[in-house]
């Protein structure tokens, strides 16, 4: 119930000020997962890497990591962020995400906008 509540609140927003307001609610969630309590069986061990599960968020979602710590509080084994490129760029102009809503699906042409590699950095540093 609470998801169709807020789908259809983000679905009355435009794809890319959606994508900002899911980020911002997501940044109000804890910031960290008891990794005791995943299942053993889940865990995954992947070129020296060890995850205590196999699900993940793909890049793209958090470009800037400003939830990444969050993601791992809903349940993620890992979290990848997007393209970071030395200084901040702006990307492509708008708009560049569309819904594809009887696919379920959208299309992705941001490009590289993130807040560059020292913002980046010291977020993930925290």
């Amino acid at each position: 119930m609470i998801y169709r509540f807020f789908r259809s609140a983000l679905f009355l927003q435009e794809a890319e000020s959606a994508h900002r307001s899911s980020l911002a609610l997501l940044a109000l969630l804890p910031s960290a997962k008891d990794a005791r309590s995943e299942p053993q069986e889940l865990g995954q061990n992947i070129a020296g890497l060890s995850f205590p599960n196999p699900v993940g968020l793909a890049p793209g979602y958090d470009k800037n990591a400003e939830i990444a710590a969050n993601a791992f509080g809903l349940g993620f084994g890992f979290v990848e962020i997007g393209t970071v490129t030395p200084l901040p760029q702006r990307g492509n102009p708008k708009p560049r995400l569309f819904r594809l809503v009887e696919d379920e699906a959208v299309i992705n042409r941001m490009g590289f906008n993130n807040d560059g590699q020292a913002i980046v950095a010291e977020r993930l540093t925290k």
